[in-house]
């Protein structure tokens, strides 16, 4: 398996932070390295992400995990599993009404060995991402 993650706490609420999440057209004003997504954003839904990295290469996935103000989940890959990303998005109330969002990108199945080592390291563009989730939200 080859996993990405990062964090970031957040001066919001989770049913703000939701808001931005599920709006595709926004991605771009607060993921630095999303071009954009195409879709609509809800449970079963299937949304396609064109990002920096690979501008040409379109990004399908399924929006196959949604407790709403709290986690969704994004499933990409090929068939019967021989490849499969799944990002999860979560976002945890604090008590002190801060909320941590975490954005969380497995790799796994039987072609990974293959595969993997042509995955950028994502570490830094995860980084980005909560960080302009965290500016974004925060500034409006």
């Amino acid at each position: 398996m080859k996993v990405f993650s990062a964090t970031s706490r957040i001066i919001s609420t989770p049913e703000k932070l939701w808001s931005i999440l599920v709006d595709a057209s926004l991605y771009p004003l607060w993921d630095p390295g999303v071009i954009r997504i195409e879709g609509q954003i809800a449970a079963g839904n299937r949304i396609v992400a064109y990002n920096r990295i690979n501008p040409n290469r379109a990004f399908p996935a399924r929006v196959t995990g949604f407790v709403v103000g709290e986690r969704m989940t994004w499933t990409g890959g090929m068939p019967l599993g021989l490849f499969k990303g799944v990002r999860t998005f979560s976002l945890k109330p604090n008590s002190d009404g801060s909320v941590d969002f975490t954005l969380h990108e497995a790799f796994s199945g039987p072609l990974l060995p293959l595969i993997g080592s042509t995955i950028p390291d994502m570490t830094t563009s995860f980084q980005d991402a909560v960080a302009g989730m965290k500016r974004y939200a925060e500034r409006n």
